[in-house]
C-alpha cells in the first residue's frame, strides 16, 4: 500500500502559490472562496501552511487543497508510478459546495468486501495500519475522515478516492 505524500502536497501548494505570486493569506482566501456561501468554517492560513507538521489533516482541508490544485488524492501517493487516471479525478463542485468524503460509503464498501472475502472486522483492521475495528465501524456514523489515513481505506478496497467524494452546500 502506498503512503500519501503530504510533504509532497505542501510542496505543490507551495510551488503553485509562489509561481502565481500569491500571499498565504491570498491563497487561503481563494482555497476559502467555495465556503463563503456555506456554513462550514474556512480553511485558516495556520493550517495551510502546517499540514506537514500534523499526524493527520481533515479529509476537508485536504480536498479543498486538491480541488484548488486541480490534483488527484492519487497523484501525491509516495512511489506511485503511473499518472492519475481520468476516474480518479474529484467531481466538480458548484461555486457554493465543498468536497467532502462520504463516510457511510465507505465503510459501505469496506463491509461489502470484508463480507466478500469472509473477513472479520479485526482482520480487516490488522490488514490497515493505524485502525481499529471500532474505527471502521464508525465510519458508518458519518465522522470525519482525515489523510493520510483515508488513502489506506481506499487503496484497500481498489477504488479510486473519487469514488467516495461528494460535493455539498456544507
Amino acid at each position: 500500500m502506498l503512503k500519501f505524500d503530504m510533504r509532497a502536497l505542501q510542496e505543490a501548494l507551495d510551488g503553485e502559490r509562489l509561481g502565481r505570486k500569491l500571499t498565504w493569506d491570498q491563497l487561503a482566501a481563494e482555497i476559502n472562496e467555495p465556503f463563503k456561501h456555506t456554513p462550514s468554517i474556512p480553511i485558516s492560513v495556520g493550517t495551510l501552511r502546517t499540514m506537514t507538521t500534523k499526524r493527520s489533516v481533515t479529509s476537508a482541508v485536504v480536498l479543498q487543497v486538491l480541488r484548488w490544485l486541480r490534483r488527484t488524492p492519487e497523484s501525491f501517493l509516495a512511489g506511485r508510478d503511473q499518472p492519475p487516471t481520468p476516474g480518479e479525478a474529484l467531481p466538480e463542485a458548484g461555486p457554493a459546495q465543498i468536497l467532502r468524503f462520504d463516510t457511510a460509503a465507505i465503510h459501505a464498501a469496506l463491509d461489502a468486501k470484508r463480507r466478500e472475502q469472509g473477513m472479520t472486522w479485526s482482520e480487516v483492521a490488522g490488514e490497515l495500519p493505524g485502525f481499529t475495528p471500532s474505527m471502521l465501524t464508525n465510519l458508518a456514523k458519518g465522522p470525519l475522515i482525515g489523510f493520510p489515513r483515508v488513502m489506506a481505506l481506499v487503496q484497500w478496497l481498489g477504488r479510486p478516492a473519487s469514488d467516495f467524494v461528494r460535493a455539498r452546500s456544507k
